[in-house]
Formats: structure tokens, C-alpha cells, sequence
């Protein structure tokens, strides 16, 4: 994983908690950290805003301001910067920064009235996760009220479905760059028609974790290792609340099958996930060529 990390940043919680994890990533992976404000064009304010250049000035004023307060709260040993932007909207204003910036993650908090800890999905992450050409990454609520980490580990869930493979060079990349360890975690037991015999279910997916395992290690860098864990339960949810997770990690998923290739779109899996996780969830759009692109 190369390139910058673009935080989409509010002056709010949910914007301390996406700096945060937007420098935890940079910081882990030596990338440059962009913090990105996006204010409305003229045609999206209302009718009662009149559109006068001197309202033009005090926003962007005020948003040059929450940007200088934020960029100094940021770790010293980062090469980081802020941006004012105007957009018809926060998410595509943030995907057109991140190509700007040649962006390898957009970086987002989750919307207010969230659970500490927890991920709640808002109308700007929603619109993300439905149309971003750029890997997303999602902090939960009170991320910033933790300590300062880098990357301990990435933890990547792995299934048959179009866009795996992309997913797993994502986590790989992300795992060299940041020098750390990889582990592995099946969804090949909730890739499959309900009814199936649950034995059978369990076998195909450790083989099936087994063989990717093998891929990653041959990936990785010398000195950095990858496992497979087990993530027992009947649901999604059972899973992803029976696994252990380091301070500081991150999850990588991919997209719904249902993804235009090189888009993004949150599947029901991801969507289940979010509901137990206590980590930031990456998720990966699915590349170009892939088995079963049209």
C-alpha cells in the first residue's frame, strides 16, 4: 500500500477520530497525511445562504482555522498538511482529493451518536462506501481518546467471492509496509448457501484459508509471518465477537460482489461486521479484471 492518506476531517469527534486513525496509518506505513475539509458549492447551500464572496471567505477562514488547530495536534514526525475544498457534496469532494493526492486510503469517522468503540455508518460514509474508486477506512467512536499506536498488525477477512484476491495484495501491502504481521481470518462459511453441512462448511474453509495462507507468506517480505485464525460461531456477528484483536489494528474486507470493478460497495457480510467490531475497517473496492467481471 503506497501513495498519501486523506482524512476527510470535521471539527467534531468523528473528525479527531479519523485524524487519528489517518495518522496512525500514516505513520505506520511513512506516508503523507492530508487532513481535508469539504465545504458546500454555491448551488448545494440554501436558498436562505445568501451566495456572497465575503460568506465564501469566513467559511473557508474557518476552516483554514479548524485545519491549523487539528494539523498541530498530529504527531510532530509527520509530513502533513491541510486542504479546504468545495464540492456538491463531502464524499465526492473527498474522492477528488484523494486522486489529487494520489491517495492510497480515504480516512472517515463514524456519525454521531455512535457507541464508543463502535462503528455507525452516517450519510457521508454510506456514500463512500457506495461509489469510492479509493479504499476507505472507517474509525469508530472514541479512537482518538486511545493511545497513539502504529499498526501492530492487519487482520484480513477472506472469502471466495470476486474481489478477494485484490483484497488479500491490499492487506499484503499494507502488512510489508508497515512491517508487521498478517493474520488470516475465513469467510468462507458465510460465502455459502444456508443448508449446507455445517462439517463440510467448516473443512472447505480452513482448506480454502490454508491455501491463501500460503499465497500471503510468499508475498510478504523476509522476517514477517501470516496466520490463519479460526473464527468459530454461526453468524458473522458470533465470529467477528469471538476474535481477538490487538490495540491499534486495523481489518481489511472487500467489496460487495455486487461492485462495479474499481468501485466500492459495502455488502451485507462487511455491513454485519461493522456491528461487532471494536477495530477500523478497511474496505477495498474490486479491481479490474477479475474472474467474473463483465
Amino acid at each position: 500500500m503506497t501513495g498519501s492518506v486523506v482524512v476527510g476531517y470535521t471539527a467534531t469527534d468523528a473528525g479527531a477520530d479519523a485524524a487519528a486513525l489517518g495518522a496512525r496509518l500514516a505513520r505506520s506505513i511513512g506516508a503523507t497525511l492530508h487532513l481535508v475539509i469539504v465545504l458546500p458549492t454555491e448551488g448545494t447551500r440554501s436558498a436562505a445562504v445568501p451566495p456572497e464572496r465575503a460568506y465564501e471567505d469566513v467559511i473557508r477562514t474557518q476552516a483554514r482555522k479548524w485545519l491549523q488547530d487539528a494539523v498541530v495536534r498530529l504527531p510532530q514526525e509527520l509530513v502533513r498538511s491541510g486542504h479546504v475544498r468545495f464540492s456538491e457534496s463531502f464524499a465526492e469532494g473527498l474522492i477528488a482529493a484523494g486522486e489529487e493526492f494520489d491517495a492510497s486510503v480515504i480516512v472517515i469517522g463514524t456519525a454521531g451518536g455512535g457507541l464508543f468503540g463502535r462503528h455507525r455508518l452516517g450519510s457521508v460514509a454510506s456514500e463512500l462506501l457506495h461509489s469510492s474508486p479509493i479504499p476507505v477506512a472507517l474509525a469508530p467512536s472514541g479512537l482518538a481518546q486511545q493511545d497513539d499506536h502504529v499498526l501492530p498488525r492487519v487482520t484480513v477477512a477472506v472469502g471466495t467471492r470476486p474481489g478477494a484476491e485484490g483484497v488479500l495484495d491490499q492487506a499484503v501491502a499494507l502488512a510489508g509496509a508497515a512491517e508487521v504481521s498478517l493474520r488470516l481470518v475465513s469467510l468462507v462459511p458465510f460465502d455459502v448457501p444456508p443448508g449446507l453441512d455445517t462439517g463440510a462448511i467448516r473443512l472447505a474453509g480452513s482448506e480454502h484459508a490454508h491455501r491463501v495462507l500460503a499465497v500471503a507468506a510468499e508475498q510478504l517480505p523476509d522476517g514477517l509471518g501470516a496466520v490463519v485464525e479460526e473464527a468459530p460461531g454461526e453468524t458473522v456477528e458470533d465470529a467477528v465477537a469471538g476474535l481477538s484483536w490487538l490495540p491499534g489494528e486495523v481489518v481489511l474486507v472487500g467489496s460487495s460482489r455486487l461492485a462495479q470493478p474499481r468501485r466500492l460497495f459495502l455488502g451485507s457480510t462487511a455491513a454485519k461486521m461493522l456491528h461487532e467490531l471494536p477495530v477500523p475497517m478497511i474496505v477495498v473496492p474490486r479491481t479490474r479484471n477479475e474472474a467474473g467481471d463483465r
